[in-house]
């Protein structure tokens, strides 16, 4: 890493562990011993512990009957929950297309989201960056809605797929796609055409499933490789 002299021992150890966690290097099978770890990073038991901790928050391990694993992908599960994220966020859209006077979108909270995307076409954001970005965009869009819930059940279907969005960092071309898809919704959103932005929107939502769906396979696939590889 670079400035490594600089980054306290926890975050080296953190920033490692993950890397080599979401590259397949450590296999789904192995239990995360902290006491191995602790000698693979040739430190002290203490910042594997505090790393662990950390990944297990992040949705990058899970603890099972026997202790700590790598989270994998269950592909099952993950077309359910963009199924759900397109009825969530269909439902925003649609409950301002209602004959309700007060069902309307804050259209201060689009603006600043459409601010923030536009200010990113000439300075895109770090891959990690853009995955939290993109979250907030689709929160804040549910959010000026008007639905708290909706956008609350959101962030906890994000916080459920984002380990598998982390599999592999978006390249320069796609968070090009995905900074031009948001500014055409929000600017959809702007002029009053609620339709030609749940269109957009839905049919993004279903552009990401793609991408995450064939990521978890590859991760499935060089998972199953690695082990073949190890017996």
């Amino acid at each position: 890493m670079p400035g490594e002299g600089r980054v306290p021992l926890r975050e080296r150890v953190y920033h490692s562990l993950r890397r080599d966690l979401t590259a397949g290097v450590i296999a789904a099978t192995e239990r995360l011993s902290e006491k191995r770890l602790a000698q693979l990073y040739q430190v002290s038991r203490t910042p594997v512990r505090e790393a662990l901790a950390r990944l297990q928050a992040d949705g990058l391990v899970e603890r099972r009957s026997a202790g700590l694993f790598p989270y994998r992908p269950r592909l099952d599960e993950l077309d359910q929950l963009y199924e759900l994220r397109i009825v969530l966020e269909a439902a925003g859209m649609q409950r301002v297309r209602v004959d309700s006077p007060t069902a309307a979108h804050d259209l201060d909270l689009i603006r600043a989201e459409l601010d923030s995307w536009r200010a990113l076409l000439d300075n895109p954001p770090e891959p990690g960056h853009a995955l939290v970005a993109d979250e907030q965009f689709h929160t804040g869009l549910l959010a000026a809605a008007g639905n708290s819930a909706l956008a609350e059940a959101l962030t906890v279907v994000h916080r459920r797929v984002r380990p598998v969005r982390t599999l592999d960092a978006p390249t320069a071309d796609r968070i090009a796609t995905m900074t031009a898809e948001h500014i055409a919704i929000a600017e959809q959103l702007l002029s009053g055409d609620v339709q030609a932005a749940m269109s957009a929107l839905t049919a993004h939502i279903d552009s990401s499933r793609a991408q995450v769906l064939a990521r978890a396979q590859r991760a499935l696939e060089l998972t199953k490789l690695a082990q073949a590889v190890r017996d």
